[in-house]
C-alpha cells in the first residue's frame, strides 16, 4: 500500500556512489504499508526478545525509554526503487538491546514482530555489531504512525521491508523462516547493491 511521496530527482554526481543500482533518489519520504495503520498505545506497548516460542527478555514503553540511546545518520533503500540520503534517527541498538537482556545471540536466524502482525527475517548478524536499531526517533522528534512508531526496526544497509515497522519484538529461530513479504516473493535476504528484490535476484 503506497499512500504519498514518489518523488525521485538524479543524483549529484558526488552521491551517485552512494545509490545502489536501480534506485532514484528522493528527499520526500514516501509511505508504505503492507495493510492500514495501527495505533499503539505506549501504555501497552512492549518489546519481546525470544528464544524460539521462549521469552527471554521484554520491556515496557517506560523501561525501553531508560535503556541507553543513540543517534544514527543513514542512507535507506526501498524495494519499490526510491532511496533517501542522511536519514537521522535514534533508538536502541540491537547490540544493547542483546546486553540488557544479558543474551547473546542464541541462533543465527531472527524474526522481527510488529503490533500489526507483520513479520520480516533477518540473519542475526545483521542486526549486531552496530548494524541495527530499534529506533524511536526519527529526525529529532517521535517517529509518527505511518513510518511505523512508536517504535519501528532499523537495518539500513537492507532493503527497507527488513525494517519493520511498529515492531514489538524479536524471535531467534534455528532455521531462516520468511516472513510476510519473504513468503509472497520477495527476496530471502535482500541487499539493495545486488538487487535482490525478488526470489531469484
Amino acid at each position: 500500500m503506497a499512500t504519498r511521496g514518489f518523488f525521485g530527482k538524479r543524483p549529484s554526481e558526488g552521491e551517485s556512489g552512494r545509490l545502489p543500482p536501480g534506485q532514484y533518489l528522493t528527499e520526500d519520504f514516501p509511505v508504505l504499508s503492507a495493510g492500514p495503520t495501527p495505533r499503539v498505545d505506549l501504555d501497552k506497548w512492549s518489546f519481546t526478545l525470544k528464544d524460539g516460542v521462549r521469552p527471554v527478555a521484554r520491556w515496557t514503553w517506560d523501561e525501553f525509554a531508560k535503556l541507553p540511546h543513540v543517534k544514527l545518520t543513514r542512507d535507506i533503500h526501498c524495494v519499490t526503487k526510491w532511496s533517501k540520503f542522511n536519514t537521522a534517527w535514534s533508538g536502541v541498538m540491537i547490540d544493547d538491546i542483546l546486553a540488557e537482556a544479558g543474551i547473546d545471540p542464541p541462533t543465527a536466524f531472527t524474526l522481527a514482530h510488529s503490533f500489526d502482525g507483520y513479520t520480516t527475517n533477518v540473519p542475526t548478524a545483521d542486526l549486531i555489531g552496530g548494524k541495527a536499531m530499534v529506533a524511536t526517533a526519527y529526525e529529532g522528534k517521535p517517529i509518527t504512525p505511518d513510518h511505523g512508531g512508536p517504535a519501528r526496526l532499523l537495518v539500513p544497509h537492507l532493503y527497507f521491508w527488513k525494517s519493520a515497522k511498529w515492531v514489538n519484538g524479536l524471535q531467534f529461530t534455528q532455521r531462516d523462516e520468511g516472513g510476510f513479504w519473504e513468503l509472497r516473493g520477495y527476496h530471502m535476504y535482500g541487499d539493495p547493491w545486488r538487487e535482490q528484490r525478488f526470489t531469484g535476484d
